[in-house]
């Protein structure tokens, strides 16, 4: 890394939370929209459009020494463009083990390893915290209209397997979607309505619950599961009781 301050842009929510929590909220000269955690620090960095549709002309702009970007979260012609002229970190993070691998990485780029490895340490505490409760064969919903869950391959997923929460959509990969009365063929004991990307509300428990009379349906805070960085500290220490009480 360059002896001066580096500039630095991040284009995914959870990365920028982490990039603030290693002590670099001074580097950093943008942020998406969806960048609101933590909510006191992201308001004062400017924002360049979305994850999705970041504004190339403000990246360009700002002349970042990084970008960091997340092969899902960002299209791949945005980080191909962005490439050509940026030093662009793209994250792959499929597991828990990819983001502390990130959290690792990035400490060491930015040369606040013994902040990131203190940061390891404090989630991998919390995930060994974790309750041993029964398996429950669970739906994961991220949302309607079509219906749709999560595969194998993905965060959530393991964020699940962790938790002893059986994917039934488990030979799926990826964001399968299928049919609301299709999931009674899958036998849930639970599902899950996530609060993003789609915000589900209590009114849609009531519509599961019609197709699947015998499985538990609930709310629950979409962060806690697909959330990386430093963000899993908190998801996981919440995780340990909220799984914890829905088996009693």
């Amino acid at each position: 890394m360059s002896t001066k301050s580096p500039r630095i842009i991040s284009l995914v929510p959870s990365l920028t939370e982490l990039i603030i929590d290693l002590g670099l909220q001074q580097n950093l000269v943008g942020r998406t929209r969806f960048c609101v955690h933590p909510s006191e620090q992201v308001e004062s960095i400017p924002i360049v459009g979305g994850t999705k549709n970041p504004r190339i002309d403000k990246i360009y702009d700002t002349d970042p020494d990084y970008i960091i970007a997340n092969k899902e979260e960002n299209r791949p012609e945005d980080i191909k463009q962005l490439m050509d002229d940026f030093e662009v970190i793209v994250t792959d993070i499929e597991t828990i083990e990819d983001a502390l691998i990130t959290i690792h990485n990035l400490g060491e780029t930015f040369e606040v390893s013994d902040t990131a490895d203190e940061l390891i340490s404090d989630i991998q505490q919390r995930l060994e915290e974790r309750p041993d409760e029964p398996a429950l064969r669970t739906a994961y919903m991220i949302w309607k209209d079509p219906w749709m869950s999560i595969g194998h391959d993905t965060y959530i997923h393991d964020v699940m397997d962790h938790y002893n929460l059986s994917n039934v959509f488990n030979n799926e990969s990826r964001y399968p979607t299928f049919e609301l009365d299709e999931l009674k063929t899958y036998n849930p004991d639970l599902v899950l309505l996530s609060s993003e990307p789609y915000p589900f509300k209590e009114k849609h428990i009531s519509m599961v619950e019609e197709v699947c009379p015998a499985a538990r349906v609930l709310l629950v805070e979409g962060e806690w599961f697909s959330w990386y960085g430093s963000h899993m500290k908190h998801a996981f220490g919440r995780l340990n009781g909220w799984r914890k009480a829905i088996t009693n």
